[in-house]
């Protein structure tokens, strides 16, 4: 048992008390620590002062720098300063040794340093210990005893001189101060005044050491069993993993999968991909991690996490607000804005996400992509395009197998990640651009994403599980919906998008690219001011296109070097005037117009269809003595010189009615051209224009100047329907044509044609090639078919006199 005493035998019973951090002083201990902060050091001053006798307490939560009276324990260690020294840092450092513990009573000051009231419980040298306190320290001798045979931190040395101490309470306290335990543990058996009770809780704590000394001993054996001696980087890695198993330590590897398995939790997955992805936890919790598998295995269960499978925009489809939105920001295109008004009104009344895939077909700059664009912010929904254009590898689209280094999701799927919601409007720009070789056929791949009926289980090689895109709004954009295979064209639904008018490219550039311009070169205000004719001697001079993207640039040019006038100081604001203008973009490009000056023989002017939009093509013919040869030049396409030949065939078979020998095909060579020779062409759609040309240069007859045409032919002379009539008719407004012969075929298309088109050019509509040349033909005396062997003297004439070649005109 303890002995208690009355303060006589230290001489009083108020001692300076000195907060303890992290540490504790049992009696009978010598150790010494640092001492810095100033109550602490008023303390050791005060006592050095009297009898070098101190009260150590210590503190609850080693963390507080400032300590108060309820942060400190009840109970501490009467101790003696043996030594004091001053470090070059400033810190004391002190010498203490424990004498005996000292109970609180009272706290007799706070100010400079901590006075307290103790009650002294020392334990006198001859304590006789009774049989069981002898039996229990013999117990917690061999219990000490295994516990320095597992610890590497005890030698045998410190064992002897512990189990040497006959006193039975010193000799729990000298074994408490070798265990490394917590201060709370500590301060446990430093408030055990009852020896018997103080060896009984020494005993718990040495047994609870021990176990846990014994599981750290079977951790090293599991993990030298499971790996060889030489391996020992990976020894050392598998040692750590089984220790933060058995310790809960979040850290490595453990704290990767914990954090997989929360975002699984956090994130609301189908049924199958939940399944699949649990699986795929399990499998990387049991690969090694110093293998490469490892990282394609967490790759993979990213993106099966990243991907959204159930999250969705909460789309809001408004008509009012879409038809809003699109006429603030595209100018025209009224049938193209009706018809995505319809799909959207449409989709507010049926509440469906997906619809009809829409493909958007049209020249280069008149506003697909935009579009695209306009749609997605007038459904509010997020907005996400993907470019095909030079895809060849159908991979690109379906993903490649995990079993190749570096494998990844298609474009689709990384396109889902982005919009991280099952329904955006996605668009897969340029889709007519796409080609196949011996990677795969990418436009295949398209079909089962285009297909509604198909696309709820589109299948990726990387995923590998099914993914639902019917929820997504498709829309596509083409220039060349012939390029665009069959199946994967009538998939969607056409939307064709025609160049635009003069009038349209003016407003577009006063109301959408001017201002535009104008906010990025800071030229907002009056400082740079440009009329409506500079713009449109801009339109008419300098840019020869279906959309506005090259106008754009111009516009742009024009503000760079109105901006570098006005930074320079030279004025305060520019007005563009057409004197200006041809020194900001250098002399005009293109002329106002291709009609010919005057009417020619052998030359007519055609309509074509091309990417860029419409366009007028000049077919010449020339006809020159020698065997019947025909020569076709101007890089044409197998279907264009199938035309030609066709062209004069037709022609052979109206030689009587046109006045031409019968036998002119054996004494002239025709030689047809088609200027721009760089450039291949291809169609049927200039049939009736080869046959015009043939015909006018054999017959010598001139053709009307501001007559343009377009038509395929047929072996009889008729005139059949052909496509883009809109872009064709808007080329031939350009350049100043008056009249456009088209095939009566394509009297429907006319609606679609600007009113202002309509109102400036006269449309004539054929049915037969005999039409056509008396409208395009001057007109010539007619011959009866007796007269015939005088015709044929009078061809002869001609080539001899050298007035039958072509390329003459009126002076």
């Amino acid at each position: 048992m303890a002995a208690q005493t009355n303060s006589n035998e230290y001489g009083k019973t108020t001692y300076p008390l000195l907060p303890l951090r992290g540490l504790l002083v049992y009696p009978s201990m010598v150790l010494h620590f640092d001492v810095g902060r100033p109550k602490s050091v008023s303390a050791l001053e005060a006592a050095m002062v009297e009898d070098h006798l101190i009260v150590l307490a210590s503190q609850e939560d080693g963390q507080i720098d400032e300590p108060v009276v309820d942060d400190l324990y009840g109970v501490g260690t009467l101790a003696r300063v043996k030594q004091m020294m001053k470090l070059p840092n400033g810190t004391i450092r002190v010498l203490v040794e424990g004498l005996a513990r000292a109970e609180i009573l009272e706290y007799t000051g706070e100010q400079d340093y901590f006075q307290v009231e103790v009650r002294i419980h020392s334990e006198p040298d001859d304590v006789q210990a009774t049989p069981e306190m002898q039996a229990m320290m013999r117990s917690v001798s061999q219990q000490f005893e295994q516990y320095v045979k597992l610890s590497r931190k005890l030698d045998q040395e410190t064992y002897a001189a512990v189990v040497d101490i006959n006193h039975p309470g010193r000799f729990a306290d000298m074994v408490a101060s070798h265990l490394p335990l917590k201060v709370r543990e500590k301060q446990e058996i430093l408030e055990c005044f009852d020896i018997q009770e103080r060896l009984e809780r020494l005993l718990q704590i040495l047994s609870d050491e021990r176990e846990v000394l014994e599981l750290e001993r079977k951790i090293h054996q599991r993990v030298r069993k499971q790996m060889e001696k030489t391996q020992k980087e990976y020894y050392l890695r598998e040692q750590m993993k089984a220790i933060q198993r058995e310790l809960g330590d979040k850290e490595g590897r453990m704290a990767e999968i914990e954090e997989l398995r929360e975002k699984l939790e956090a994130k609301q997955l189908p049924p199958q991909v939940y399944e699949k992805v649990e699986k795929e936890i399990v499998r990387l919790e049991r690969i090694p991690a110093s293998s490469a598998e490892g990282t394609v295995a967490r790759t993979y269960i990213d993106w099966l996490l990243e991907l959204p499978w159930t999250e969705e925009a909460r789309s809001t489809p408004d008509v009012a607000r879409a038809e809003r939105i699109l006429n603030e920001e595209h100018y025209g295109l009224e049938k193209v804005k009706d018809r995505i008004l319809e799909f959207i009104a449409v989709q507010a009344l049926t509440n469906r996400q997906s619809g009809p895939i829409i493909c958007l077909a049209g020249p280069p700059g008149v506003g697909k992509t935009s579009l695209a664009r306009s749609i997605a912010k007038s459904l509010n929904r997020p907005f996400v395009r993907v470019s095909l254009g030079g895809v060849r590898d159908d991979a690109e689209i379906r993903g490649h197998r995990r079993t190749y280094i570096g494998a990844m999701p298609g474009r689709i799927l990384q396109g889902m990640k982005q919009a991280q919601v099952i329904n955006p409007v996605f668009l897969l720009d340029e889709i007519d651009k796409m080609a196949s070789d011996f990677r795969g056929d990418p436009a295949a791949a398209m079909l089962e994403i285009l297909d509604p009926e198909q696309n709820e289980t589109f299948s990726d090689h990387y995923i590998e599980i099914p993914y639902n895109l019917s929820n997504v709004l498709f829309i596509t954009t083409a220039n060349n919906l012939y390029d665009i295979p069959g199946p994967l064209r009538d998939r969607m639904e056409i939307i064709q998008l025609a160049g635009y008018t003069e009038l349209e490219k003016l407003h577009i550039a006063k109301g959408h690219l001017l201002p535009r311009q104008r906010d990025r070169h800071a030229l907002k205000g009056d400082r740079l001011r440009m009329s409506d004719d500079v713009i449109m001697e801009i339109i008419r001079h300098y840019t020869r296109e279906s959309g506005v993207r090259n106008l754009d640039r111009l516009i742009a040019s024009i503000c760079r070097k109105a901006a570098r006038i006005i930074a320079s100081g030279e004025s305060k604001r520019v007005t563009v005037t057409s004197a200006l203008l041809t020194t900001f973009l250098g002399a005009h490009r293109f002329e106002y117009g291709q009609v010919e000056e005057t009417d020619q023989i052998g030359g007519v002017a055609g309509l074509a269809w091309t990417e860029m939009g419409g366009d007028m093509l000049t077919v010449e013919v020339s006809v020159v003595p020698g065997t019947g040869k025909v020569v076709l030049t101007g890089k044409l396409g197998d279907v264009m010189k199938e035309s030609a030949q066709t062209a004069l065939s037709y022609v052979r078979s109206r030689a009587k009615s046109l006045h031409i020998p019968t036998d002119f095909h054996e004494k002239v060579d025709l030689h047809i051209h088609v200027p721009e020779g760089a450039i291949p062409k291809d169609g049927p759609s200039a049939g009736i224009t080869m046959a015009t040309a043939v015909a006018s240069a054999l017959t010598n007859r001139r053709v009307h100047r501001e007559i343009a045409m377009t038509g395929e032919i047929t072996l009889r002379g008729r005139v059949l329907p052909i496509g883009g009539l809109k872009e064709k008719s808007l080329a031939a407004h350009r350049a100043g044509i008056q009249t456009i012969i088209m095939p009566k075929g394509n009297i429907k298309d006319l609606e679609e044609i600007p009113s202002i088109v309509r109102e400036a050019v006269r449309f004539v509509p054929v049915s037969h090639m005999d039409e056509v040349l008396e409208l395009a033909l001057e007109e010539a005396p007619l011959v009866d078919d007796s007269e015939q062997s005088n015709h044929d003297a009078w061809f002869a004439d001609l080539l001899s006199e050298g007035k039958y070649g072509g390329g003459e005109a009126h002076q």
